[in-house]
């Protein structure tokens, strides 16, 4: 089974920035007698939103913390490990471990084989797998609600207990480099990786999330197994299910699948979320060209955007719809739908806890590259300087709020949005508070950001038959 280093739920490069975000919500407390009475694990009801079920969490002796999302009209359930460790928390020589861990820990622990891990899910026609981020790891399983019991019990037992045998490493090691050639074959993929190197340098987020040949080839076991015992401990891990299920009964068997694991540790305090300072400084603008032999060039201009705590996340979500965010925004129809110059073109931002980048992605002919360019930053540097009316804000407001909701129809997207808010946000902010917060955004609001986003010196990314001198002047 392929282990994806994107996520199985992301929103689509072309489409809405993320949304949720922190809220006060309020929150009712009951305790749950730890076996001894020596510690107590605290339950909370975080909301009953019309829009979706109960949301509860439960925060163990351990700084562990479950949460549930109850959806009775479901027959499935989706059940997530949250690890709150990515690609950006590697040393240079270790650039690829969070990602080989991912793959190793499906490999076999003291309890089962790599073959019963996914036998078992399989036999009940569950799926499970995996995906790597520069900022947290995520380990899942789909199943029918009838078998969450068996979910909870593989899912946790792969992530807590994995043995890391040599051969393994070595099998993993080879299925790697395999996947790092297969996205070196992949152009469309790879000019993204090259505008966030532009972006950020040698930081850890300008990193590929696979690590390279040159890093993977060397790293040992040992290395692996360091980074897995230091990083995934309890006050890490969010453990996250949405669909037909009862909260208390989660927590029961995610308690029993831990007990007596590397996992079953003494009490501590959940780790708070990624802090965003010091503030990750990007790079000056600058060019990077990979020459490569394709039939179309792809080319991405991008400039330093905002992290995913800023207030204004709402507008910007805004204004990358009306920008580039599907068929009826301004670059699309510009570039395709007028011209005809190019077959994909979209904008879309990337947030981090400390950083971000805003960035507008086209795949053309070669030769008509220099015109895709110009008409992009034409574009790019009207709506900075005039703005955008109050009927494309209104319809770049309906496109957030729509993509969200609809985004809420599977229990994937609901686990996913449950361990997001708590991992990255440190509060699930609720459905009707979060469109009210879009509803709230104003047409100044976003042609202030507008002004100050796209008038940034931009970087350009750029993989096709080009030289690496080709657009020194461009």
């Amino acid at each position: 089974m392929s282990r994806a280093v994107s996520a199985p739920f992301p929103p689509d490069r072309r489409g809405v920035a993320s949304l949720p975000g922190p809220a006060g919500a309020s929150h009712r407390g009951t305790g749950t007698a730890r076996s001894g009475g020596a510690s107590r694990a605290v339950t909370r009801t975080i909301s009953d939103d019309p829009l979706g079920g109960t949301v509860r969490r439960t925060v163990l002796p351990s700084g562990l913390r479950v949460l549930t999302e109850a959806i009775p009209a479901m027959r499935s359930v989706s059940f997530g490990v949250w690890v709150a460790v990515g690609s950006r928390d590697e040393t240079g020589p270790q650039a690829g471990a969070a990602h080989f861990l991912e793959h190793l820990l499906f490999k076999g622990t003291n309890k089962r084989s790599a073959l019963e891990i996914s036998a078992e899910i399989e036999a009940v026609g569950g799926e499970t797998n995996a995906f790597t981020t520069k900022e947290y790891t995520c380990y899942y399983a789909r199943v029918l609600d009838e078998d969450l019991p068996l979910a909870i019990d593989v899912m946790c037992d792969a992530v807590a207990d994995s043995l890391l045998q040599p051969a393994d490493v070595e099998t993993e090691r080879g299925v790697i480099l395999e996947e790092i050639a297969m996205h070196d074959d992949e152009p469309g993929d790879e000019v993204h990786d090259l505008i966030a190197r532009a972006a950020y340098g040698d930081h850890p987020l300008g990193r590929l999330i696979s690590g390279t040949e040159e890093t993977v080839t060397p790293m040992t076991r040992r290395q692996i197994q360091g980074f897995y015992r230091r990083h995934y401990t309890p006050p890490r891990i969010v453990v996250a299910a949405a669909g037909n299920l009862d909260h208390a009964t989660v927590v029961k068997l995610v308690r029993q699948a831990l007990r007596g694991t590397p996992l079953d540790t003494d009490p501590a305090t959940p780790a708070p979320h990624r802090s965003a300072t010091p503030a990750v400084r990007t790079k000056p603008a600058t060019t990077l060209v990979e020459p490569k032999e394709t039939e179309q060039a792809h080319v991405i201009l991008g400039c330093p955007g905002i992290d995913r705590l800023d207030e204004r996340r709402f507008a910007l979500g805004v204004l990358n719809n009306i920008l580039g965010g599907g068929m009826s925004s301004r670059l699309f129809q510009e570039i395709r739908e007028r011209r005809g110059l190019a077959y994909s073109v979209y904008s879309y931002a990337s947030q981090y806890a400390d950083s971000g980048l805003f960035a507008v992605y086209a795949g053309c002919a070669p030769g008509k590259v220099d015109e895709v360019l110009a008409l992009t930053r034409a574009e790019l540097a009207r709506v900075a300087a005039d703005g955008l009316t109050e009927a494309e804000v209104a319809r770049g407001k309906g496109m957030s709020k729509g993509s969200f909701v609809l985004g809420l129809e599977d229990t994937g997207s609901r686990m996913s949005r449950l361990a997001k808010g708590e991992l990255l946000y440190g509060h699930l902010m609720p459905v009707d508070e979060l469109l009210g917060r879009v509803d709230a955004v104003t047409v100044a609001d976003v042609n202030t950001l507008a002004a100050e986003l796209l008038s940034r010196p931009m970087s350009l990314a750029v993989v096709g038959p080009f030289g690496a001198n080709d657009f020194a002047s461009r």
